[in-house]
């Protein structure tokens, strides 16, 4: 039964992993939802967006929670830092301070958190004792914290998935550190799906630190010959006595899509076994059966294979390269613009259809070797490169990973800009739109923005122009082919 009076709920961390999935689930069970967001044009495309209340705002000013706070029964804190940047564990420790405070004075009844599994008297990463560090923070200013501690999230889109996945099938012969042998507990992402929905339903569940996991205790390393089995792939596994944290985050960088500074903290977060150790959460969620390690990939699997992912880890600001705020072209001073157009005897929804469905598997239709090049040396410079892909291979919302590339506005049918994340001296972005002419005929318009910092940024230009010029027009081009092919 559902604990009296919290129907009146908050989410933050609402364009995440987590948080996007959390909130359609919370509506199916009847409650009121508020989401809490830093920029909330990033839910544009969301099925759910129009069932619930947006508060725009950041945790770490404490003057923009009030109006968050007001009237709420329940929130949900879902808001965690993976950055090596200097500070960070300070922020994560201010911006828990700050929300705790402000739901005391709101008078909120209970905050649900989802932290990081792992013995506290253990020597942990630094990201675990952070995350752990912001529960205890939360639960000082008087408001009773139900904190779930979780290793590794299994599910489709999930950033620990995509690490075995992309290893697992790109390398037959892997060299495996000893990391790679530490015994883990993961959960499906369904699983702590139910644990986060099931809290405010269970009072019981108030006040306690709940550590969930799957029904397996495995290493690392037979997650990913489970994988390789289920996906009918051999692949040998060679154990070595070295390979640190930092130089195994390269090898990572370079084997998946996620970058070296996310993966350093999860691989350092594994030199500990992280393992369930207090099974209070089999009493007090009893309908709650963990799926095993195999049920969760299977699932993972099926999801990616009809191409029905909710949610990925690049959802989230902090997977870019920079964690910045989309910036609106038009009060913009010294852009560098270079803009094209053409006719195309094709519908608007079809030409649309063609420049929205750009990267990821499908590539950019023209001298795609080049965009190859591109993203090898920003992954080179330590940037996300092209192998992020793209979370649907058809539609696309704002705020989506397209490669090295974010969605900062789509409209259907007319337009999609796209600002680039791999790693420059200034500031660029990539910019379609389309406008009916008559019956059967778009005008199809593209444009390059760049905002160059300093001499740099001028001569990064100048010099490529040459390239970008011959491959901007080459994919416009194509674009016109195939949609009047079409």
């Amino acid at each position: 039964m559902t604990e009296k009076n919290l129907k009146r709920i908050l989410v933050t961390g609402a364009t995440g992993y987590i948080g996007g999935r959390l909130v359609p689930r919370l509506l199916e069970r009847g409650y009121e939802i508020r989401v809490f967001v830093r920029d909330g044009s990033r839910l544009q495309g969301r099925p759910w967006l129009g069932r619930v209340d947006i508060v725009e705002g950041d945790v770490l000013k404490p003057e923009d929670l009030p109006e968050a706070l007001e009237g709420i029964d329940a929130a949900y804190y879902l808001i965690h830092n993976m950055s090596e940047k200097k500070g960070y564990r300070q922020q994560e420790i201010l911006g828990a301070r700050n929300f705790g405070s402000a739901a005391n004075k709101a008078g909120v009844k209970r905050i649900i958190y989802l932290g990081g599994l792992g013995d506290p008297a253990d020597d942990l990463a630094a990201h675990l004792r952070s995350r752990q560090a912001t529960g205890r923070e939360l639960a000082k200013h008087g408001v009773p914290v139900t904190e779930f501690r979780a290793a590794i999230i299994v599910g489709s889109g999930s950033m620990s998935f995509e690490m075995i996945r992309y290893l697992t099938e790109r390398l037959p012969v892997m060299i495996c550190p000893r990391w790679v042998y530490q015994k883990v507990q993961p959960i499906a992402i369904d699983d702590v799906l139910a644990y986060l929905i099931g809290a405010p339903e269970r009072p019981e569940s108030t006040g306690k630190v709940i550590e969930i996991g799957g029904t397996d205790v495995i290493p690392y390393a037979e997650m990913m010959k489970t994988y390789a089995r289920l996906r009918g792939l051999k692949r040998w596994l060679i154990p070595v006595p070295v390979l640190t944290p930092g130089l195994s985050s390269h090898w990572v960088h370079w084997m998946t899509p996620v970058p070296a500074s996310l993966t350093r903290p999860l691989i350092e977060g594994l030199r500990n076994e992280i393992v369930v150790r207090d099974h209070s959460a089999e009493e007090i969620f009893p309908t709650i059966s963990p799926r095993s390690y195999e049920e969760a990939v299977r699932k993972a699997l099926s999801k990616l294979e009809a191409g029905k992912v909710e949610t990925r880890w690049t959802d989230a600001l902090q997977s870019s390269q920079r964690d910045k705020n989309p910036v609106s072209l038009k009060n913009q001073e010294g852009l560098i613009l270079e803009q094209r157009e053409t006719l195309v005897k094709a519908s608007l929804e079809e030409v649309f259809k063609l420049y929205t469905s750009l990267g990821g598997k499908r590539g950019w239709l023209y001298l795609d070797w080049i965009w190859q090049i591109r993203g090898f040396i920003d992954r080179f410079l330590g940037g996300s490169g092209l192998r992020r892909g793209r979370r649907d291979p058809h539609q696309l919302r704002v705020g989506d990973a397209v490669d090295f590339w974010r969605v900062e506005e789509v409209i259907n049918p007319s337009l999609l800009r796209l600002r680039a994340e791999m790693i420059l001296p200034g500031e660029a972005w990539l910019q379609f739109e389309s406008k009916p002419i008559q019956e059967g005929q778009t005008a199809l318009q593209q444009t390059s923005f760049f905002a160059p910092k300093g001499l740099a940024g001028f001569l990064y230009w100048y010099l490529l122009y040459p390239a970008h010029r011959i491959g901007f027009s080459g994919l416009l081009r194509n674009i016109k082919k195939e949609a009047e092919a079409s």
